[in-house]
């Protein structure tokens, strides 16, 4: 389980996240929803370490692993995919794949590939073409396959929707769920509130660097305040 407690992180002078308290059971869904510059983004880097914290902790499966690096958090089973997919658009599909086993021993890559592609058949087929020349939703597809070829225990997942058709948001969000099925425990940042509530087990809003709401993700879809905030209801 991921536990974060009363963690405060600054950019300079510039306060970004005020004790931000929250839980991610091992094998749920957990969605944090809120506008842009809420913290979301901001939190999610530095679990992943590229984020020094004030204070506070983070702990993984017990472990504290608020002064490791970022390769150092992800063999503990913690693996970050960015908003904005972050590929290397002029290689291949099937090599960006792979610079997310780069600490896998080579022989259980092809294993890794042959999950990822079980997840994802398309990039199968596309696997030698150009990553720069796929569509959007495969690109969103390389960059969940990538951090998938890590092996996490938690896929904390920033944005995946963002810029996406609605039938590619309907596979992505149908993805993760197949996903957190597989045994995989799921952050999941995203604007999308009324997808994301849908499939989590447990939400929390994000307002100004600081929690506002927690609960299931039923019970903050019916919630009025989050409805005419974030649903326009």
């Amino acid at each position: 389980m991921l536990a974060i407690g009363r963690l405060q992180v600054a950019y300079g002078k510039v306060q970004a996240l005020w004790d931000v308290t929250l839980e991610v059971p091992d094998g749920q869904i957990v969605t944090l929803v809120g506008a842009n510059g809420a913290g979301k983004t901001t939190l999610l880097k530095t679990v992943s370490g590229l984020l020094r914290r004030q204070s506070g902790s983070i702990t993984y499966d017990g472990k504290h692993i608020e002064e490791a690096s970022p390769p150092e958090i992800v063999k503990h089973g913690v693996v970050h995919v960015p908003e904005g997919r972050k590929l290397f658009p002029e290689m291949t599909v099937i090599d960006n794949l792979l610079m997310g086993a780069y600490s896998i021993p080579q022989s259980e890559r092809p294993q890794r590939l042959e999950r990822v592609f079980g997840v994802f058949p398309v990039l199968k087929e596309r696997r030698k073409q150009i990553s720069g020349t796929l569509s959007g939703g495969e690109q969103q597809m390389v960059a969940i396959g990538r951090g998938l070829m890590a092996g996490p225990k938690l896929l904390m997942l920033d944005e995946p929707s963002l810029g996406l058709a609605p039938l590619l948001v309907e596979e992505v969000f149908r993805v993760i769920t197949e996903i957190n099925q597989l045994g995989v425990t799921v952050l999941l940042v995203e604007q999308n509130t009324q997808h994301a509530l849908t499939l989590a087990h447990k939400g929390y809003v994000m307002e100004l660097g600081k929690i506002a709401l927690s609960g299931s993700g039923s019970e903050l879809l019916a919630d009025s305040n989050v409805r005419k905030a974030y649903l326009g209801l």
